[in-house]
């Protein structure tokens, strides 16, 4: 494996780093630039900060030597913004941005949202819906004969067939739709990186097969590949079929798009398939056909080790959004321009989020000197700055430095989930080191509060009694945002996540703790309406448990079926993609789905019980139900029989929450001796499967 900064640089290193990459002829002058290498088209306002996933890739091609340059937003009505940078010398790189394009403009009811906080002054409608087909279309025809590789999220979740929420369709692979050369997923700087140095190089890019984390459109199988047939269920599968080649590599035929688009059972086959190979120690290639052409999905990329992830963070970023958007508010950059990831990926597993599928499900952790770095320059360089680092965090707050301590068994294991059922016996879950980069940041001079705004995983801070007491000591700002998602342990088990009571367990430390430490601190749970698995019944338990623990959920997230998440194939499909699937499937085979909007506002009203709006649609479903018993005025009763003057008429209950990134943004509200505490977060999540 080359390791990503050995490259010999382009030879336009000479140039050096620019202030900020390029967005008009006029910065391309000033840099002496007569063309770009590679320009890069995002549907994001471009902010030149590590969290940005354009900023990222850019600074990462600057340092190979390439000169970069950025389209941010551009009218997709015409190719007039797509010409202005001129034709790249190598490539365009188009990403939709931070977020799914589909996910930022539409709400779990398909509603269109009037915000977008990547663009400035929060305005919508700055980008296109499928913002990737759409801009490489233009890019296209803008100039005809230069390669385009697409990346990002939006793309990475749309590498093989599949499920489409805001159509209710199974679509083509978005490297078809796109007419795209390559596409990268994942975290994609080596094969970004390798793509850059291919192109620049008089050979060509070669056979893109050899690069990790890449998909491709082609014509056929070689010959020098054993072929794994997948494309039948196993209770339809033909036993007497000869086995591959063991000495030959391997590829994994998946069933095609138009199977997997005409029989729900085997896209749920498909979905457990595709998740079966997602390990960078084991995943073998895989290959699904689409008509006449093939659609190769080479094995995951290798994670980035600890010092490439150092460089990655460590590259010249101007940390701040381009000058052209003079004194524009861009609400995402406000939201982390104190914050510092310390973390990618995660090994949670939920089966609701797509970051196993996206950044996989290998921790990568940056050093404690270069995170403390970090935090010298958020004190010395951003204006505004009052003492305060608003996260350490990631995807998941405390699974900094931790991962699996027997390499051998790590290259063979195929889970989904390190700590699903239960915490396997190889993790390391020691939150020793984590404790000391906490207090070591807290000490750096002009450093005032380390605030942790990411969501802890409780079961694993189980694990650190003092990882808890030094967080409540020291890191909370009067809430801290913990996930338990759901009570009742069928949906629990659909989600992967722990049983309620280890949520009890948490809670319990966590109030001795906070005792100890003299504050008055409060737990705000996440929870999800709708999502496969939970009934009327279970959401109805849900709020009582709500209410019995004091908890009042303000806004709710309703469960969003995004691509590749296991969750969201259980919503398509009616089938449990975590065990294998049969046609013949029994009761555990079958997944119960809220899916009509009048079903799924519901089960998001029982969540948000302590609001008169949504009395009457719960009275109406616990008469319904039989359980007229939860109505009075009582404290063992969810909702009264009277209903305020003025309330009541639409039964929808008030609208969502932004969704942020590869998360969710909520507020939850708990009474205390003051009255009513407010907070606000956002956070990420995961996936699994087990063949």
């Amino acid at each position: 494996m080359k390791k990503l900064f050995s490259y010999r640089k382009f030879w336009a290193h000479r140039f050096g780093p620019a202030p900020f990459l390029p967005m008009c002829r006029a910065e391309m002058d000033a840099l002496g630039w007569d063309s770009c290498d590679i320009i890069i088209v995002t549907g994001d306002a471009y902010v030149d900060h590590p969290s940005f996933s354009a900023a990222v890739i850019g600074r990462v091609l600057e340092a190979q030597g390439f000169r970069v340059g950025i389209i941010a937003q551009p009218d997709w009505s015409d190719i007039a913004d797509f010409q202005k940078l001129g034709q790249p010398n190598l490539f365009f790189g188009i990403t939709a941005g931070n977020m799914d394009s589909m996910v930022n403009r539409y709400t779990a009811d398909r509603r269109i949202r009037s915000n977008d906080s990547y663009t400035p002054n929060d305005e919508g409608g700055k980008r296109p819906d499928r913002a990737v087909l759409v801009y490489s279309q233009r890019c296209r025809e803008a100039f005809k004969d230069t390669p385009i590789v697409i990346g990002g999220i939006e793309a990475s979740l749309r590498r093989l067939a599949h499920y489409d929420y805001w159509s209710d369709k199974v679509r083509r692979s978005v490297v078809l739709d796109a007419k795209a050369d390559i596409l990268v997923y994942g975290n994609a700087e080596r094969a970004i990186v390798e793509i850059a140095h291919r192109y620049a190089s008089k050979s060509g890019i070669g056979d893109i097969r050899e690069i990790r984390g890449t998909a491709l459109a082609c014509d056929e199988i070689p010959s020098t590949y054993a072929v794994v047939d997948e494309t039948s269920l196993i209770d339809e599968s033909d036993e007497s079929a000869s086995s591959p080649d063991k000495n030959q590599v391997q590829v994994v035929e998946l069933p095609s798009f138009e199977n997997v688009r005409d029989d729900k059972v085997v896209y749920a086959h498909a979905t457990r398939i595709i998740h079966f190979e997602n390990s960078p120690h084991n995943g073998r290639a895989m290959v699904q056909r689409h008509g006449e052409r093939l659609v190769w999905v080479t094995p995951p990329p290798e994670p980035l080790t600890t010092e490439e992830l150092d460089g990655v963070f460590d590259l010249p970023y101007a940390r701040a959004p381009h000058p052209a958007y003079a004194d524009a508010r861009i609400t995402a950059w406000e939201m982390i321009r104190h914050s510092i990831n310390i973390v990618r990926g995660c090994f949670g597993g939920c089966s609701f989020c797509s970051i196993t599928a996206h950044e996989g499900r290998f921790v990568q952790s940056r050093s404690e000197g270069s995170i403390l770095r970090e935090v010298e320059k958020i004190r010395d360089g951003n204006c505004g700055f009052t003492g305060v680092i608003s996260d350490l965090g990631g995807a998941t707050a405390n699974m900094w430095h931790l991962g699996c301590t027997n390499k051998k068994a790590e290259a063979a294991c195929r889970r989904s989930s390190c700590i699903y059922p239960s915490i396997c016996k190889n993790l390391d879950t020691n939150h020793d080191a984590l404790v000391k980069l906490y207090q070591n940041a807290r000490a750096i001079k002009g450093v005032k509060k380390i605030l942790i705004g990411s969501g802890v995983r409780y079961d694993l801070a189980l694990r650190s009694p003092a990882y808890i007491r030094e967080l409540v000591a020291h890191h909370v700002g009067g809430y801290l945002k913990i996930a338990p998602e759901h009570s009742e342990k069928a949906v629990l088990d659909l989600m992967m996540k722990p049983g309620i009571d280890i949520f009890d367990q948490f809670e319990a430390q966590f109030k001795d703790a906070v005792k100890s430490a003299g504050k008055e601190f409060y737990l705000i749970p996440y929870v999800i309406a709708a999502h496969p698995g939970a009934t009327d019944q279970d959401m109805m338990n849900l709020a009582l448990w709500l209410k019995r623990n004091g908890f009042r959920v303000d806004q709710v997230q309703t469960f969003l079926p995004s691509p590749m998440a296991l969750a969201s194939a259980m919503y398509h499909t009616d089938r449990n993609p975590l065990r294998p699937v049969r046609r013949s499937a029994g009761p555990a085979g079958v997944v119960f789905t809220a899916k009509g909007l009048r079903q799924r506002r519901l089960h998001k009203a029982f969540l948000r019980y302590h609001d008169a709006e949504n009395w009457p649609m719960i009275r109406e479903a616990l008469q319904k139900m039989g359980r007229a018993d939860l109505i009075g005025p009582g404290k063992q009763h969810l909702v009264p029989v009277w209903q305020p003057r003025g309330t009541g008429h639409g039964g929808e209950g008030r609208r969502g929450g932004q969704s942020f990134d590869k998360g969710r943004e909520h507020r939850a509200t708990r009474p205390n001796s003051r009255g009513i505490g407010k907070e606000r977060a956002q956070r990420g999540r995961n996936a699994k499967p087990k063949r």
